[in-house]
């Protein structure tokens, strides 16, 4: 899927934190657990946590296309109110 989802790995252990990544002063934090398998597509809860976000990014790209959502390159300014 094209999207910018993004795995903060963290070195000394298998943790690892899903966020939304829209610019390079922009990371939206989403959640994470311990990696068990080789792709977050084979451990029900990661996939879960990967497909919130990429919901998200959605619900944010068609707010930028129809006016609701502005974002640069440092904010974001919208007044919606995003369900997932």
């Amino acid at each position: 899927m094209n999207d910018s989802v993004v795995a903060l790995p963290v070195i000394t252990s298998k943790l690892r934190l899903y966020c939304l990544r829209l610019s390079d002063k922009i990371l939206i934090l989403g959640n994470g657990d311990v990696k068990a398998t080789r792709r977050y597509q084979d451990d029900t809860k990661l996939k879960a946590y990967v497909i919130t976000l990429q919901k998200f990014e959605k619900l944010l790209k068609e707010g930028v296309e129809n006016g609701s959502v502005k974002i640069t390159e440092t904010t974001i300014e919208t007044d919606n109110i995003f369900e997932l």
